[in-house]
């Protein structure tokens, strides 16, 4: 059985959580973290997302997003 498809709306907020590829902790680094926020920037600038909240943790991280178009959201996250 499938997963029914998200309904993601324009103008709300949305929590999303992503951890590091098998639970490793990659994210200890200083390095690590100033190149994901790079990342981050990189993509607000091209999707002009809002990042209301950040909390990265040393093997995930924590979003909160709001976003303008719905099907951005795969792409922001890609």
């Amino acid at each position: 059985m499938s997963r029914p498809k998200r309904n993601l709306q324009s103008g709300f907020c949305y929590h999303i959580t992503i951890r590091c590829n098998n639970r490793e902790f990659r994210l200890r680094r200083l390095e690590c973290r100033e190149i994901f926020f790079y990342a981050i920037k990189k993509a607000q600038s091209k999707y002009g997302f809002k990042l209301c909240a950040l909390c990265i943790m040393s093997n995930h991280i924590y979003y909160l997003l709001e976003f303008q178009q719905p099907e951005d959201l795969p792409k922001i996250m890609h």
